[in-house]
């Protein structure tokens, strides 16, 4: 719950989005999930751009709506993304420092519309691990919306306390639904104009800027 620690302002909860906020891996997924949704006859993603465009809304959402049958995708993902070399990928540069400081005096969580167990693993190879305390991903719920709800009402923080960090239009739409403070970076998937249009309250180049909310 909300309290004063030892003279220190009342904790505030950050909720990052991983792909494309923490670890760049945008062209690894364009090709793992074009690998999916080739595997079950609904081959949607051939460009990056079409990757990318499933991001303006709920990544689940926009593929359901576009034909793809989600109980068989998460089939073939199970099946096939492990095939993929997860050690390529890499955090973003500048990001290990703002976890470092802003998780000794407020609470950290991820939610995202990646796998736990996947984001589990990355956070550990990049000794992000002690940083977060929970991660909401996929498997937990396909919406940010009731993701994000659930971490409020799990972490006894209020809304206007509660930042979303995320790097797509998607993330900006969801977080405000959600009624939470919305935070969009521009290193990561959608580029800095298309998130100015989505009107998020605070926009940011770099991963030190965090630290200013």
């Amino acid at each position: 719950a909300d309290f004063w620690c030892n003279g220190c302002p009342m904790k505030k909860l950050f909720l990052f989005d991983f792909d494309g906020v923490l670890v760049d891996s945008l062209d690894f997924y364009v090709q793992a999930v074009g690998a999916c949704l080739q595997e079950i006859g609904t081959p949607i993603v051939q460009t990056r751009e079409d990757y990318l465009a499933l991001f303006e809304g709920n990544f689940y959402e926009a593929m359901a709506a576009r034909g793809v049958d989600l109980v068989a995708f998460a089939q073939a993902a199970h099946e096939i993304l492990p095939r993929f070399n997860y050690d390529a990928l890499a955090p973003f540069p500048g990001i290990a420092p703002v976890l470092e400081t802003l998780h000794r005096n407020h609470l950290l969580a991820v939610i995202s519309s990646n796998g736990s167990p996947t984001i589990r693993a990355m956070l550990k190879r990049f000794q992000y691990d002690g940083y977060f305390q929970d991660i909401f991903g996929s498997d937990f719920l396909f919406s940010k919306v009731d993701k994000i709800n659930h971490a409020v009402e799990a972490f006894g923080v209020a809304a206007d306390r509660t930042f979303y960090i995320g790097d797509t239009v998607g993330d900006v739409l969801e977080a405000r639904e959600a009624g939470v403070k919305t935070v969009a970076v521009a290193w990561g998937w959608h580029g800095r104009e298309k998130l100015a249009d989505a009107g998020p309250d605070h926009l940011f180049d770099r991963p030190e800027e965090l630290l200013g909310l």
